[in-house]
């Protein structure tokens, strides 16, 4: 079957067909939001529909929706729930800007802020004051993710006092909490079994890592070990690092029996906190003002995430809190239920509960933090049928 017979055609022409579409703000990032019914459900028909509809591969994805960065490159998939402990479903697709490939191995915690947002903008779930909590399944992890999202009458409360270093102005905070994702692409919040591990990377050397498993998979390498002054973090990477980086996660990658080349394990370079300078827009932030300073050299192929990704912020966030990780050594010692992050756009805050069991194995009791969303624009795309 044609894969334009797949998608149901609101508007078109013999070169075009329409489709349904919504571009959301989730916290640092932005995305297209598409009802599930209408990408094709085939692997390679949905690849081609997707880079199709963000305009890849191009530089300036000048020819579709895509915002020629990492950053702003995503699309939500939305549909009804498939789990009994979920109200609705969401898929997270990363579409290369300059690559001709779509990535679906890991979620977006930025993404995830805005989905109970467009939930109840389009009557998907019960508006409930003040708050309405809704357990969001994320596909890409088979984990839930819990939103709670002020609301006022039937909508999403857009205006508040919440405000997120990398996005203009205050908002509303919509509250996301990962504890029940942990472990849920290896089954294991620590998949080695270990809370820090030496690994040996060919051409490179030998990196003190950690690998945590929590809203996705992650691994914390230190600046000083990656070569870098811990006091110059975050900073924008040149290519000897961009490749040492690349061939650790591969070696991690490799090592956790996970396919090499994707978005994870999504590597996190830390430092201990101190002064430093924002990279987007050089704003000062004090080392009192953070417990940790850190930046994701992510994507693919790799490169600075000018933000912090959300969920990778639960990822190092939990690990500053167990003893003997890379980020636990380097964390400020406070005795807080949260963890600030220093990174390139200014800082973010993540509530984080961890106990532990009786053999001593960690145990996340909360893992939150705020993100503001909204919508910001709600119609039909057009795209190329030579492109489908």
């Amino acid at each position: 079957m044609a894969i334009e017979a797949q998608i149901p055609t609101l508007l078109g022409s013999q070169e075009l067909i329409g489709v349904r579409c919504t571009v959301m703000r989730g916290g640092t990032s932005k995305a297209v939001f598409l009802p599930a019914e209408v990408v094709p459900e085939s692997e390679s028909d949905r690849k081609r529909f997707l880079l199709a509809l963000m305009g890849s591969p191009d530089p300036r994805q000048i020819d579709g929706l895509g915002g020629a960065d990492l950053l702003t490159t995503k699309v939500a998939i939305i549909g009804g729930p498939t789990r009994k402990d979920a109200d609705l479903d969401y898929t997270f697709a990363q579409v290369s800007v300059t690559r001709p490939e779509v990535y679906f191995d890991m979620n977006c915690g930025n993404i995830s802020s805005a989905v109970g947002v467009y939930a109840l903008e389009k009557g998907l779930i019960p508006a409930q004051e003040p708050l309405t909590r809704i357990r969001i399944h994320n596909r890409n992890t088979h984990t839930i993710l819990l939103s709670d999202v002020p609301v006022k009458g039937n909508h999403a409360l857009i205006e508040g006092d919440c405000m997120v270093d990398g996005v203009p102005g205050t908002g509303a905070g919509v509250k996301m909490d990962y504890h029940l994702t942990a472990g849920g692409a290896t089954r294991s919040l620590l998949p080695t079994g270990h809370a820090q591990d030496l690994i040996a990377v060919k051409g490179w050397g030998e990196f003190r890592i950690s690998v945590v498993d929590i809203a996705n998979v992650g691994f914390m390498v230190s600046a000083e070990d990656v070569g870098l002054d811990p006091s110059k973090l975050p900073k924008v990477p040149d290519q000897e690092l961009l490749r040492k980086m690349d061939a650790i996660q591969r070696a991690v990658a490799r090592n956790l029996g996970m396919a090499e080349g994707q978005l994870t394990p999504i590597p996190v370079i830390v430092a201990p906190p101190h002064d430093f300078a924002t990279v987007v827009g050089g704003i000062a932030i004090k080392g009192h003002q953070v417990d940790i300073v850190s930046e994701v050299i992510g994507g693919q192929p790799l490169t600075l995430h000018k933000a912090f990704p959300g969920t990778t912020s639960v990822t190092l966030a939990v690990a500053a809190k167990i003893p003997g990780t890379v980020a636990y050594e380097l964390t400020r010692k406070e005795d807080t239920h949260s963890v600030r992050i220093g990174h390139p756009s200014g800082q973010m805050e993540v509530g984080v509960r961890v106990s532990f069991s009786d053999e001593g194995f960690p145990v996340v009791k909360e893992a939150s933090y705020l993100r503001t969303a909204r919508l910001l624009m709600d119609g039909i795309t057009y795209l190329r049928r030579s492109r489908l």
